[in-house]
């Protein structure tokens, strides 16, 4: 940073106890005194600049709405010399400054007085945060525009020196108004150059009333041309400067005559601008920017629709210059050139030049190579008329999409080592509309003398001109495919990266099927197989094993919910099909119980310790309630083992709150952890969600695609022209890495995204394929009723009074262990008192819906197991037929009771669900690899026919460039977006949706055929 910035800021430090704020930096300050070394972020547009103290340093923070001051650069347009002036919003808020306003409305008689207030006036803007506001803007302008027309009025003819204060004023207050600091939250009016260029106007009279010659004001934002002639001397006049490539060409005097004949004497004023003073995101307009007035004392002379046109040449300085491809024509054979349109408006420069004096035919088409009968337009090319076509808008009629140049010989005889050199580039001519406030191309075309740098406009009227050019992405010649293949022995090194790139892709899809292999079967949901079969009310458990080393277990693990209304009984949570709780691993359980458990507030785990690795890092576990879609979250994160952490095997935990749920540190770390395994497309091969569709083979599948089409971007955009003066980003020995291919690397990695994100949607969003348990196979082949005996009968009806009366709600004592007969009728007593207390119930609830209903399936399974039991296991046949009709007696009270309770019973209150995820039919994953292997295909052909076409050299160069576009995509662009995605879903306090799947209802299906095998009725 230079010295007066520094003193600046260390004046201002004096003035108060402010170290320790800091500046946000203007666009003026970072152009010219940034500091070479930054930090804290990457280099981008949405990052800004601020400064800091204590250490000095600058720093550059995405962070661009925090409050901070503000320190700005402007050019101070006065009459002495033009300086700049720093502002600081810290500093204009210690010495606040009266404004000139009021000043230069009593000054407007008095031009010396305006003027002096209106340089006040700009320098107290350049000082002042959020200046110039719209009020004082329009003020200034108009009471500058009130002076001098009192001069014209007048007939005053001022010094010089007045003349440029005024010219400088309206140039300080236009380019200010441009550059202030707020342009984005406070944007000028389309109106505000109209408004300047009237004063310019009236300036070009007052000079034209003194001057006869022609007098040249340069201002640091562009050049003014005034000059005054007569109506015959602007025939073919030549206006601006040839020297700095910006000039206008008027036509014959008799095109100009039925205009401009009635006048005596007319004032030219001609203004260039290195800015365009109407930016638009619909017309980027690149280079100087003109204009050009003509004036008879107070009135202006509008120009229009001219019998010849108005030729403007504007000229582009920093453009890059098109590629020119040199291609050797064979006998008999034709050059096929490629055009994508992609601006209806825009004229096509094409030229085709050949190394001998022969005549060439051009056909033009769309979508489709021409031939002798299919084409939309044609020409002859020789060395009279030269050989370029401009291939305007009607040409092609203003239609969008690719379009073929064929080129080859007419009427010439073909000669051994003929070549055409081939470069073209597009460029368009518009004005400002002032009426309809925009940019057109309505009476403007571009002209056949038009280069890279410098444009031809045709015009029939008078406006402010721009132009814009564009550079053609390069193409490749189809037809010498053969050709450029036959020289894969001189340059191989595409086809050796390619080789190598499907060489490690094969070997990694291998292993990748054999991991989709393995996993295939984790990740299916687990139905607790020691369930009671007569509950039906479901939760679904899912727990979350750390990432931790050794964070798997092998132990035997149980689980107990407590809830507001009760709690279930200790269940051990294990799949006969698949192992459990490896590390990272997801694993889903049913937990069913006999009725509501309320609130679940609390969670017991705990391992019996067994096994090789009993020691088990538990992350997280939810449980949510498949009747009311409640969700409730319980985060662990701690060890249970009896040698890591607190040394317990056994723990409870608490429902996590609300605000914990939805806090942003929960939501963050959830977000970026799944989206590392599963949106960052490179790292989600390694370690994918257990539970996603997108398998790995897809994943390594769908990360060659990317690379083959990053490699097929890159390289059909990396050969441009280089530029001597860019910057040398990184240097090692010999190899260097410039500005310009960190570009080319940058451009490519934003490209291919696109081109693969339908391919990654579809495998991601396909069905999965539930294959259904048949549930006649299941009853009859798998299922065997276990054996019916006095003691089975006792211990399964003290199992249902036990689990019915874990419920305060139910007020029933649990019962001692049954192991006789008339223990048998002492418990249907107690079965009876509880139907007798659900009778009493005078309003329904889903608490007592489920209960009854478990009552009820308990009851038809000790009525159909004694129906099968002989009665010699009862002391008489008497006591066994009254134990026979109390059953079913208490079987009717009880189907009674759960038809009322079903009637009458409210809907449970549902948590309002979410917009269903879209899943596509399980058949579309056909239609992924198709388009995975097409996409991949003919990128593969392109990248190798272009680097066929570079060469050598060329193509190392290339592969250095790519390996910048993989590393910006690999380690910066896919990490900022997962970590992107996280931000705005932690802002936005969405936690994590628990899943809803068909699987889910097939294990609910399941519990219900257990529940019906167990009661005898299959409809229960």
């Amino acid at each position: 940073m230079n010295i007066p910035i520094k003193m600046f800021l260390k004046n201002i430090t004096r003035e108060g106890n402010i170290s320790n704020f800091t500046w946000w930096l203007g666009e003026g300050v970072q152009g010219q005194h940034q500091e070479p070394t930054l930090r804290n972020a990457e280099v981008s547009k949405e990052n800004c600049t601020y400064i800091k103290f204590d250490p000095f340093q600058l720093i550059l923070s995405p962070d661009c709405n925090h409050r901070r001051g503000f320190l700005c650069t402007h050019n101070e347009l006065s009459a002495s010399n033009t300086k700049s002036t720093m502002v600081s919003r810290h500093a204009t808020r210690l010495r606040p400054k009266r404004s000139s306003l009021s000043d230069m409305l009593s000054s407007v008689a008095n031009i010396d007085k305006l003027l002096v207030a209106a340089e006040e006036e700009l320098r107290r803007m350049e000082t002042t945060v959020d200046e110039p506001t719209q009020d004082n803007r329009d003020n200034f302008i108009r009471y500058l525009l009130l002076g001098a027309t009192k001069l014209l009025d007048d007939s005053f003819l001022p010094d010089n020196d007045t003349i440029i204060k005024i010219i400088k004023c309206s140039s300080g207050i236009l380019f200010l108004s441009i550059n202030k600091c707020d342009i984005e939250d406070n944007p000028n009016p389309t109106s505000l150059f109209e408004d300047v260029f009237e004063i310019f106007r009236i300036v070009s009279e007052l000079v034209g009333l003194k001057y006869q010659k022609q007098v040249i004001f340069r201002h640091p934002k562009g050049t003014i041309y005034q000059s005054t002639h007569t109506p015959e001397d602007l025939g073919n006049a030549v206006l601006g400067s040839e020297q700095d490539g910006i000039f206008i060409k008027l036509p014959s005097f008799s095109a100009l005559k039925g205009q401009l004949g009635q006048y005596d004497r007319i004032t030219v004023q001609m203004a260039t601008f290195l800015r365009n003073p109407h930016p638009s995101d619909s017309v980027q307009i690149s280079g100087t920017v003109c204009s050009l007035l003509l004036s008879n004392k107070k009135s202006e002379i509008k120009l229009s629709n001219l019998s010849d046109m108005i030729e403007i040449f504007i000229s582009h300085p920093n453009a890059s210059r098109p590629t020119n491809s040199t291609i050797v024509l064979e006998k008999n054979t034709k050059v096929l050139t490629k055009i994508n349109v992609t601006d209806p408006d825009v004229t096509i420069c094409l030229t085709v030049e050949p190394n001998a004096n022969v005549s060439l035919v051009l056909r033009l088409s769309e979508g489709l190579p021409p031939n002798d009968t299919y084409f939309s337009n044609t020409t002859n090319l020789s060395l009279t008329g030269g050989y370029r076509w401009m291939i305007t808008p009607e040409m092609y009629n203003n239609s969008l999409g690719i379009w073929y140049i064929e080129s080859e010989l007419v009427n010439s005889s073909w000669e051994q080592g003929l070549e055409l050199r081939i470069n073209s580039f597009m460029a368009k001519c518009v004005y400002w509309d002032i009426k309809k406030e925009t940019w057109s191309t309505d009476g403007c075309k571009v002209g056949d003398k038009s280069t890279p740098e410098q444009t031809q406009c045709l015009c029939n009227h008078l406006t402010l001109f721009g132009s814009s050019f564009f550079v053609m992405p390069n193409y490749i010649d189809l037809s010498r495919t053969a050709q450029l293949f036959s020289t894969v022995s001189e340059n191989f090194v595409v086809l050796a990266l390619l080789c190598a790139f499907f060489g490690l892709y094969l070997v990694t899809l291998l292993w990748a099927c054999y991991a989709d292999r393995r996993s295939r079967s984790k990740r299916k949901m687990t139905l607790l197989e020691d369930n009671h079969p007569g509950a039906q009310y479901n939760y679904l458990i899912g727990v979350q094993t750390g990432h931790r080393k050794n964070a798997g277990t092998t132990a035997n693990v149980t689980v107990k919910l407590t809830g507001s209304d009760g709690e279930s009984d200790t269940h051990v949570l294990t799949d006969p099909d698949k192992p459990v709780f490896e590390r990272g691993a997801v694993d889903m359980f049913m937990l069913a119980t006999p009725f509501p458990l309320g609130e679940v507030r609390n969670l017991r785990l705990q391992h019996d310790n067994s096994g090789g690795r009993p020691s088990w890092y538990i992350n997280k576990v939810t449980v949510q309630d498949l009747q009311t879609r409640q969700v409730f979250h319980f985060f662990c994160h701690c060890w249970l083992s009896d040698d890591h952490g607190d040394n317990m095997t056994k723990k409870t935990f608490n429902a996590a709150k609300n605000n914990e749920v939805t806090s942003f540190r929960n939501i963050f770390q959830t977000r970026t952890s799944t989206g590392f395994r599963d949106e960052h497309i490179w790292v989600s091969v390694v370690d994918p969600p257990s539970r996603s569709p997108f398998t790995r083979a897809q994943r390594v599948s769908c990360c060659m695609s990317l690379l083959l089409c990053t490699m097929a971007i890159n390289i059909a955009f990396w050969n441009i022209p280089i530029k001597e003066d860019s910057p040398i980003v990184f240097e090692f020995g010999s190899m260097q890495i410039t500005w310009q291919e960190l570009m080319v690397g940058v451009q490519s990695g934003l490209l291919m995204f696109p081109i693969n994100i339908l391919i990654i949607t579809i495998f991601r969003s396909i069905k999965p394929r539930v294959i259904s348990k048949s549930q006649k196979g299941d009853s009859e082949e798998n299922f065997r009723p276990p054996p019916i005996n006095l003691p089975s009968i006792l211990k399964e009806t003290e199992e249902v009074i036990s689990m019915i009366s874990i419920s305060p709600r139910n007020m029933m004592s649990e019962v001692h262990r049954l192991e006789s007969t008339s223990d048998l009728r002492y418990a249907l007593d107690m079965v009876h008192d509880f139907i007798q207390l659900m009778q009493g119930e005078s309003e329904s609830a889903p608490h007592w819906v489920y209960c009854s209903k478990f009552l009820l399936a308990g009851l038809c399974h000790l009525l159909m197991c004694l129906e099968k039991l002989d009665e010699r296991n009862f002391p008489s046949p008497q006591e066994y037929q009254q134990t026979l009709n109390i059953t079913n007696v208490l079987v009717r009270k009880a189907e009674m009771v759960f038809s009322s309770h079903l009637a009458y019973c409210p809907p449970p209150v549902k948590k309002r669900k979410k917009t269903p995820t879209f899943w596509l039919p399980w058949w579309c994953v056909f239609l992924g690899w198709f388009l995975l292997l097409s996409i991949s295909g003919i990128s593969t052909f392109f990248t190798l026919l272009y680097g066929l076409e570079y060469g050598k050299d060329k193509s190392i160069k290339w592969v250095m460039s790519l390996g910048l576009s993989l590393f910006q995509s690999i380690f910066i662009l896919q990490p900022l977006k997962v970590i992107g995605i996280a931000v705005f879903f932690a802002l936005l306090l969405k936690p994590v949706a628990v899943e809803e799947s068909e699987e889910i209802e097939q294990l609910k299906l399941e519990q219900q055929i257990k529940c019906g095998r167990y009661s005898g009725r299959p409809t229960l």
